[in-house]
């Protein structure tokens, strides 16, 4: 059974932001040399490993709404600098948009029940990028998109 996670995407005012910051982090590692792949370091790594891997997502909540997701490619124990044990969420690059669902902040990631999961969009378009979170809540509710 597949386990999902949530996270503040912290800095980033929309989904358009969050691709753009996405594609040059994988640009400035293809031109350092690195292997191009996204990834969050975080703190804790999930007890729940393997249900995270078994088809987990990463739901980015921005500016207080769950707006998107991407797919756990993997889960890798790493050290920092300072030689503390970090985990990198590896995630795919595309953004899957969500059905808006308003969250409060927290700190760290969470895990996500079932029934606070967010149901995919499909496919933005740049206009309904552009759209406020409260506005497509709103279009949605009302059946327009």
């Amino acid at each position: 059974m597949s386990v999902h996670l949530i996270k503040l995407c912290v800095g980033i005012d929309s989904v358009a932001h969050l691709q753009e910051r996405q594609a040059f982090r994988l640009a400035q590692q293809k031109k350092d040399g690195q292997k191009p792949e996204l990834f969050h370091r975080t703190r804790q790594m999930p007890r729940r490993r393997d249900d995270v891997l078994d088809g987990g997502s990463l739901y980015w909540v921005i500016k207080g709404v769950v707006q998107v997701r991407q797919q756990i490619v993997d889960l890798r124990e790493v050290r920092g600098d300072d030689g503390i044990r970090r985990c990198d969420i590896v995630l795919d690059s595309k953004l899957v948009p969500t059905r808006p669902r308003p969250r409060r902040a927290f700190q760290g990631w969470r895990y996500l029940h079932a029934e606070d999961i967010p149901k995919d969009l499909g496919s933005l378009t740049e206009d309904m990028d552009r759209l406020s979170p409260e506005m497509r809540s709103e279009l949605l509710e009302l059946g327009l998109i």
